[in-house]
């Protein structure tokens, strides 16, 4: 049976090899070589959360910023290289509250406070 300090040995030994190969710079953590899965495993603090204007997982909890919508700057977030994305956040995309009333009003000429005639 091979000893602990001659199997830390023989990693360091690998580890040497490697790194004269191919240069990429593994780190001895507990008896594995990996940049992988084991540094992975360490991920286990959130950096965003809900944003309360868009409501997408945007915010980013240090920077206190939306990456979605740019909250909490006073303009929405959108930039001309994203044609797609304009898109998908325009008006007419949503339930447009006020907007679809608009259309009405103008063809009856914004009238106020007085009741519609039958036409016949």
């Amino acid at each position: 049976m091979v000893s602990n300090t001659n199997r830390k040995l023989e990693l360091y030994a690998i580890l040497e090899d490697r790194q004269r190969e191919d240069g990429n710079g593994y780190t001895m953590d507990s008896n594995f070589l990996s940049k992988g899965t084991t540094s992975f495993g360490k991920r286990h603090t959130k950096t965003h959360s809900m944003c309360r204007r868009c409501g997408n997982r945007a915010y980013h909890n240090q920077k206190k910023t939306c990456a979605q919508c740019g909250y909490p700057s006073a303009k929405i977030r959108s930039f001309n290289w994203g044609m797609k994305a304009k898109r998908r956040k325009t008006t007419g995309t949503g339930r447009m509250r006020y907007l679809k009333t608009v259309n009405v009003r103008f063809k009856n000429g914004f009238r106020e406070g007085v009741k519609a005639t039958k036409s016949e």
